[in-house]
């Protein structure tokens, strides 16, 4: 193949549900002009975005095949297939294994093949292609020419999860953000105002911390072998919770300011009923108005605020990816009450136990949707 072309390959894949409606796209480039040789596309059915990558790597290289070219560049934006395909990381993931080897198996055909991670701005020829066989797909229903091998891997997920672009008109690809409160601490023992004093996690909230972590570590996007970023509240309870996590998938925990819990001033450490009773109209005031702060502490509409930067900040940092995020009551009823688009009323009505778990999806088109809420299922 000595003669051949050298060429690009730009490949993207991408999956709306994780699994949902799925599809790729690939182009091969003149490595020298520029020039674009060949495109590739298809709807994939439902698959998960990683099998969709993976789909996408292999369309390209059998595109570089056709047209003769002898070393081939391969730039993606999946981090995951770019490092399994140079071995540097291991594929521990079932569904990913023969579509690895089968990428291997078309490379070997080649004088050279060098993979290189890019940005997602930098792919965006192949994730234009991508997109429009993901529209393609979700407008079909069904799963026609889906990869069966990833769906076996995950028939629970694939009875529960469903794509809503059918039905809300999103497009592109979810950041999936799985939510979680923090386990038991002495001052949730009794019920306590527990904000910004930073007490540690009881023997019972470790145990509760081990279980989230078991049930994070079997959810689709988590157990795809794709390195999840935790993101913790700085606050101790909340990182032990964020750890017990990071030791069941791999990882580490990093701490974002925001996701603090709100300052409850000087009700910090009193019960439901004792601050009733030292503040009794403030108090009244404040469970049911959102504008309302405790003495020397911080409204529930100030939460609000910083937690939506807190969203927004997040989003931009991992955009359509899946992230665990580690925090309290009211950070989480907020991006839960982003995600609805709901009212203030919200907080007094949703109730989050210790250790719950809930799912939200913010599209980059401004939709987004709520998979889940409250979820303790692995306490049982």
């Amino acid at each position: 193949m000595s003669a051949g072309p050298k060429v690009v390959v730009e490949a993207d894949g991408g999956s709306r549900g994780n699994p949902g409606p799925a599809g790729y796209g690939a182009v091969v480039k003149d490595a020298e002009t520029g020039a674009v040789l060949a495109e590739r596309q298809e709807g994939l059915g439902v698959v998960t975005n990683n099998v969709a990558e993976y789909q996408g790597l292999i369309a390209g290289l059998r595109a570089a095949a056709e047209v003769g070219a002898s070393t081939v560049d391969v730039r993606m934006d999946s981090k995951l297939v770019v490092e399994q395909m140079s071995g540097r990381w291991k594929i521990k993931h079932a569904a990913l294994q023969p579509l690895a080897l089968q990428a291997r198996d078309l490379a070997a055909r080649f004088d050279r093949v060098r993979y290189e991670w890019i940005p997602r701005a930098r792919n965006a020829h192949a994730d234009r292609l991508a997109n429009e066989a993901m529209d393609a797909q979700a407008g079909r229903g069904g799963n026609p020419g889906g990869d069966a091998r990833s769906e076996a891997a995950a028939p629970e997920a694939r009875r529960t999860t469903s794509s809503p672009t059918r039905w809300t008109g999103a497009r592109g690809a979810p950041t999936r953000m799985l939510l979680v409160r923090h386990g038991q601490t002495e001052l949730s023992i009794d019920r306590r105002y527990s904000g910004r004093r930073d007490v540690p996690l009881t023997e019972h909230g470790r145990q509760q911390a081990a279980a989230v972590a078991k049930r994070l570590a079997g959810l689709p996007g988590v157990a795809d072998g794709e390195p999840v970023p935790i993101i913790a509240s700085p606050l101790s309870r909340a990182r032990q919770t964020a750890q017990a996590a990071a030791d069941a998938i791999g990882g580490r925990v990093t701490t974002h300011q925001r996701l603090l819990e709100a300052d409850f001033g000087e009700w910090e450490g009193l019960t439901f009923a004792e601050a009733a009773e030292r503040d009794p109209d403030l108090h009244g005031r404040w469970i049911t108005d959102t504008t309302v702060a405790p003495p020397g502490g911080e409204s529930i509409d100030a939460v609000y605020r910083r937690s939506r930067d807190a969203r927004d900040e997040l989003l931009a940092d991992h955009r359509g990816r899946t992230i665990i995020v580690v925090s309290h009551v009211t950070p989480i009823k907020s991006f839960l009450r982003l995600a609805l688009d709901a009212g203030p009323s919200l907080f007094f009505r949703l109730h989050l136990d210790l250790a719950s778990l809930s799912i939200a999806e913010f599209y980059p088109d401004g939709n987004a949707s709520v998979r889940l809420v409250n979820d303790i299922s692995h306490l049982g």
